[in-house]
């Protein structure tokens, strides 16, 4: 009821002048909502055929793969699954760890919130790059604190920096990357091979863990940090800005 159609459905369905109407809606300036319109009914024309995937090109998969391989590799889904493990390895009781673990959630909330409020303002890059170095920031630290034993307040305080730098980026950016990095005509396609690589480097990451933190708890800890590092430079250097820009104008660059 509150969410309109998408306008490449309605043009599709031959409803241009409800597309007209929804574009009008999402964007404020008329001309611009006009030159999306013509820029849909130029790409209809070329989307009816079916292409394959790699007609755009290889890189462009590898980018929406790597996008989705590294939001699992920079450890995020090791902090959700096994954070009370993680507090109660750094020597806090079983009830604090508990406490800690809600207030992780608190951050991951509010961070997500900030991520909303932020991504179109700022980009997608640079939310990107600058919770990759949050995250390598607050992973090293850990590793640090585990290589050294220390115990106490600080351990939350970095694990509360890394999750809150990556609820306000890779978290969600991620998927509004996937979205609309790929051209129309290989989309489905594409989404489909990144969302697969995702759920493969979850498992891998979340299965092996736990041998890792009974090797040497350090070394896990460093490697997500580097992982965080790898994506920012990742992200500096193959990934497109998609700010401002339609899925039409995407398509173009792909082109290039």
């Amino acid at each position: 009821f509150l969410v309109p159609e998408t306008p490449r459905y309605l043009v599709l369905s031959n409803r241009d002048e409800k597309a007209r109407s929804v574009l009008s809606r999402i964007n404020a300036d008329k001309l611009r909502a006009e030159a999306i319109f013509s820029e849909i009914k130029q790409s209809i024309g070329r989307t009816t055929e079916r292409s394959r995937i790699f007609s755009y090109g290889k890189i462009v998969i590898l980018i929406g793969i790597l996008l989705s391989v590294f939001q699992q590799f920079v450890g995020i889904n090791v902090a959700l699954y096994y954070a009370p493990r993680i507090f109660e390895s750094m020597g806090a009781a079983k009830d604090a760890s508990m406490l800690q673990t809600i207030i992780m959630g608190f951050v991951n909330v509010v961070f997500t919130v900030v991520a909303i409020l932020t991504v179109d303002k700022w980009g997608r890059k640079p939310l990107l790059i600058t919770g990759s170095i949050g995250m390598a920031i607050g992973m090293f630290a850990i590793s640090w604190l585990s290589y050294n034993e220390i115990i106490g307040i600080s351990t939350l305080v970095f694990i509360i920096i890394y999750t809150a730098s990556f609820m306000m980026s890779w978290g969600p950016i991620c998927w509004v990357l996937i979205s609309e990095i790929f051209p129309n005509k290989i989309r489905g396609q594409a989404v489909a091979v990144a969302v697969g690589a995702q759920w493969a480097a979850n498992y891998l990451i979340s299965s092996t863990y736990p041998a890792m933190m009974e090797y040497s708890g350090a070394l896990t800890y460093g490697f997500y940090g580097l992982m965080a590092v790898l994506s920012a430079l990742f992200v500096w250097k193959m990934v497109p800005e998609t700010k401002g820009k339609s899925l039409e104008e995407m398509e173009s660059l792909w082109k290039e």
